[in-house]
């Protein structure tokens, strides 16, 4: 039998786990963002409206998010290796399929439902894998995983619109099945690994395999309203960031770099954020709730890049909002997952991850058809990123009733603080802290706050 660790190793495997991870990201995410560019040419091929081929990425987003939690039950059952590489394989015919596609209604299926199940087979397990193998840098570590999605969006953007224009929107989801194939080798990398705490037998009945009683806790449930609400503008650049740049007149590569320079900023700040987070200078509920309300803006401002002026001004005025969009949400990424071990544990973060996923997914189906729909109504994307926009911010002021979001009373000295052990999570309740009276040993509690 293999000894159980005294707990994360904290580095070791787990940076591998990590590389594993930063490609799954990219490969699942990373992808999603850049596929805004085909989605133009589908709707001439196909003659239908903005709103009804931005379903083809919406359905894929959604499908991905919302079977999240089934990829974290099978991968609780079975482990997370096999789960992911048959994610992988999944992923690869759906873009296969989709490249011999005759309607909208043969993307939907290839694209947004077989690729998007193959999606939710391999983020959540390879996430909450990458959680375990991590405590004292975990969030750091979930942010360099995140990177892939910035990374992987500044690759192949330009490489998607060199796709289109050389082979057409056929051979590129041709050459994107051969791609996303290397979600399998991925997978492999995912070793299993026992803690102290895991419980000694899979969970049995399909409620407790999905991890749905984690809603009984308070602030899990607070987190995943949050969240939910967030997850209806957080998706939407990733379908129409690209063809909100075409609009305004920036052209094909023009969008690209659009796409390109949120790519690099998302990336760059997923690091700098986790590093922050570790550091524990400030709360990551807080962080969450001041990164997510930054997003939310960020959105915002994309849309309120004005149609007058020139169109070096509006190039100028889109990338700028473009990076700020991109610096704000890689910030808030790593937070969402990076707070979790926090409010349920490290023995349900799995769990806990495709739930996350699937509140999203609600978000993430409304979301990209809404701003489709109003695109066909008013001629633009503005009202589209604002009204998205407001949804990011309205999650973002639900977060104010997690533990920590808000500056509360002043932290109790060393003597008198009680410090909850890592496995636990700084977020967990933790017990009132014993103090000896001045009358005798008689104690009482610390009720300064």
């Amino acid at each position: 039998m293999t000894p159980k660790p005294a707990g994360p190793p904290d580095g070791g495997w787990g940076w591998v786990v990590a590389a594993a991870a930063f490609a799954v990201n990219g490969l699942s995410y990373g992808l999603l963002r850049s596929l805004g560019l085909a989605l133009p040419d589908l709707a001439e091929h196909f003659d239908r409206s903005t709103q009804d081929t931005a379903w083809v990425s919406a359905l894929a987003l959604a499908v991905q998010q919302a079977a999240s939690p089934v990829g974290s039950a099978l991968s609780t059952r079975w482990g997370a290796r096999p789960v992911v590489m048959v994610g992988g394989v999944l992923t690869s015919l759906g873009f296969v399929f989709s490249a011999f596609a005759r309607s909208l209604l043969h993307l939907y299926l290839g694209l947004g439902v077989l690729a998007g199940s193959g999606w939710a087979l391999v983020f959540a397990p390879a996430l909450g894998t990458l959680s375990r193998y991590f405590s004292r840098r975990r969030v750091l570590a979930v942010g360099l995983a995140l990177t892939g999605n910035g990374a992987s969006s500044l690759l192949l953007a330009p490489t998607l619109q060199l796709l289109l224009d050389t082979f057409g929107w056929r051979g590129a989801l041709l050459v994107l099945g051969a791609i996303t194939l290397h979600l399998a080798p991925c997978g492999a990398l995912l070793r299993p690994l026992v803690l102290p705490g895991d419980a000694p037998a899979p969970p049995r009945g399909p409620l407790a395999a999905l991890g749905l009683g984690l809603f009984a806790r308070r602030a899990f449930s607070v987190f995943a309203l949050g969240t939910a609400l967030v997850g209806g503008g957080y998706f939407v650049p990733y379908v129409h960031l690209a063809p909100h740049a075409l609009d305004r007149g920036l052209g094909g590569y023009g969008a690209a770099l659009v796409v390109a320079v949120a790519a690099v900023g998302d990336a760059g700040a997923r690091l700098i954020s986790g590093w922050l987070a570790d550091q524990g200078w400030v709360p990551l509920s807080r962080l969450l709730l001041v990164f997510g309300a930054l997003t939310g803006l960020g959105v915002l401002a994309v849309g309120l890049v004005p149609l007058a002026g020139s169109q070096e001004g509006c190039r100028g005025a889109l990338l700028a909002a473009a990076g700020a969009y991109g610096l704000s949400a890689g910030s808030y990424a790593p937070l969402v997952f990076g707070v979790l071990p926090g409010l349920v544990g490290v023995g349900g973060v799995v769990q806990a991850t495709g739930l996350v996923m699937m509140l999203m997914s609600l978000g993430g189906l409304l979301g990209p058809p809404l701003s489709g729909f109003l695109r066909d109504e008013t001629g633009d994307f503005t009202a589209s990123f604002l009204a998205c926009g407001s949804f990011i911010l309205s999650g973002s002021f639900i977060y104010m009733g997690l533990p920590g979001a808000l500056p509360s009373c002043p932290p109790a000295s060393p003597s008198r603080q009680a410090t909850p052990p890592p496995e636990r999570g700084e977020l967990l309740p933790v017990l009132p802290v014993a103090l000896l009276s001045s009358g005798g040993p008689r104690s009482t509690l610390d009720t300064t706050c």
